[in-house]
């Protein structure tokens, strides 16, 4: 083994290098030898290879290979090779590409930064998608991953499909959906919704067009990425951010609510009363278990405040339930008036189905209703209170 930074598997800190190889006999001895440089510890995947990959590996004895009889994409490859560096009782997996555009070199920086660490991280290496060599169609899916992976998850990183990372191995989701290309960008979103920090680190880049094979295939990977991102953006919206504001929310009591969210907001009451409005209109609104993700949803597209408008969506929480469908049956039978008797002493699921319009256009007046009564009160308060504060100073 040569000189250089050694990586040490240190019982808390445990790291493994994994390299997932598919017909990369060109590059693949030198990629392997530039890892050996640093540590022994490395989990190659070869997936189904043709070439002379597999009599490469035979050279290397030191190394721990899974093969795969056929190809399977390189999700599978990763999803393989994190499951055994798990089952070695490994911390961090630091995956690296071997079509040569990654330098080992960098692995030392990776390990120093997973050393700092406090809590578990997930690093991307960041490449410099300006350099010469980089074809223009890869910085532009750079730039387009960039984007959804901010959009789904609120974090801006400069590079999210960089295939050399490091990831927390007992942090990360067990299970996954995906085995291509996608794999990467399924993993990276998960980790932020479970909490895991995901960061970028500097490294180097080299796109040699003698020696690279690429297996990335613009339409059918494009597609598969494009259909993930549509599901992660409904996710998101439908799921994540409504868990988020819930968790959030359960964390005050009405008097800190009140005073951070409505008193202490920066927003202006217009907007806080709009916000609340909405809340409001979308409790009573007839969208039974969608309120949050759609009271949220709007929010965000009608840049509201997004606390406001989840924390008064629960007007309609479980003991006044019953309530809420009364006058709105009774709303709705001023304006539509059911052929059958409505008895509003005996309220029952079945007396809603009977009286299913009735009560859809009862409940839209009543949360329209309702929404402008409280919304307007909510915006004089607040234009009171702000005038106070001003006189007070």
């Amino acid at each position: 083994m040569s000189e250089g930074v050694v990586i040490e598997s240190k019982k808390e800190q445990a790291v493994v290098i994994i390299v997932p190889t598919y017909n990369n006999e060109k590059t693949l001895t030198r990629v392997l030898d530039g890892i050996l440089s640093f540590t022994d510890n490395i989990i190659v995947v070869n997936d189904g290879s043709t070439d002379n990959t597999a009599n490469i590996l035979l050279r290397y004895k030191q190394l721990d290979v899974i093969a795969f009889t056929q190809n399977k994409g390189k999700g599978a490859a990763l999803r393989a090779a994190i499951a055994r560096a798990r089952k070695e009782g490994y911390d961090y997996a630091i995956s690296i590409d071997s079509d040569g555009q990654h330098f080992p070199a960098d692995i030392p920086a990776f390990h120093d930064a997973l050393q700092q660490a406090t809590e578990p991280v997930l690093l991307i290496g960041s490449r410099n998608m300006n350099h010469d060599s980089v074809p223009r169609k890869s910085s532009f899916g750079n730039r387009f991953s960039n984007f959804w992976f901010w959009f789904e998850t609120g974090i801006k990183l400069t590079d999210t499909q960089s295939g050399f990372r490091a990831y927390p191995l007992h942090a990360i989701s067990k299970k996954f959906y995906t085995n291509k290309f996608e794999f990467e960008i399924e993993v990276i979103v998960r980790a932020a919704w479970r909490g895991i920090e995901v960061k970028n680190i500097p490294i180097q880049v080299l796109y040699d067009p003698a020696e690279r094979v690429s297996h990335f295939r613009p339409f059918k990977d494009f597609t598969r990425i494009s259909i993930l991102n549509t599901v992660l953006v409904f996710l998101t919206f439908f799921y994540i951010l409504p868990r988020n504001f819930f968790r959030n929310f359960k964390k005050k009591n009405l008097k800190d609510f009140i005073k951070q969210n409505i008193l202490g907001s920066q927003d202006s009451p217009e907007k806080k009363a709009l916000s609340i409005g909405l809340g409001v209109f979308m409790g009573i609104a007839p969208v039974w278990g969608f309120q949050t993700a759609l009271t949220i949803t709007l929010a965000v597209f009608l840049r509201l405040n997004k606390v406001l408008a989840f924390a008064f969506s629960n007007i309609s929480f479980a003991p006044f339930i019953p309530v809420v469908i009364y006058a709105s049956l009774l709303v709705g039978g001023l304006l539509y008036p059911s052929d059958t008797t409505l008895d509003l002493d005996r309220i029952t699921l079945d007396t809603v189905k009977s009286h299913l319009w009735q009560y859809i256009v009862g409940s839209i007046l009543l949360a329209a209703g309702m929404s402008l009564l409280i919304g307007f009160s909510s915006y004089f308060f607040m234009r009171v209170n702000q005038q106070r504060t001003i006189s007070s100073r």
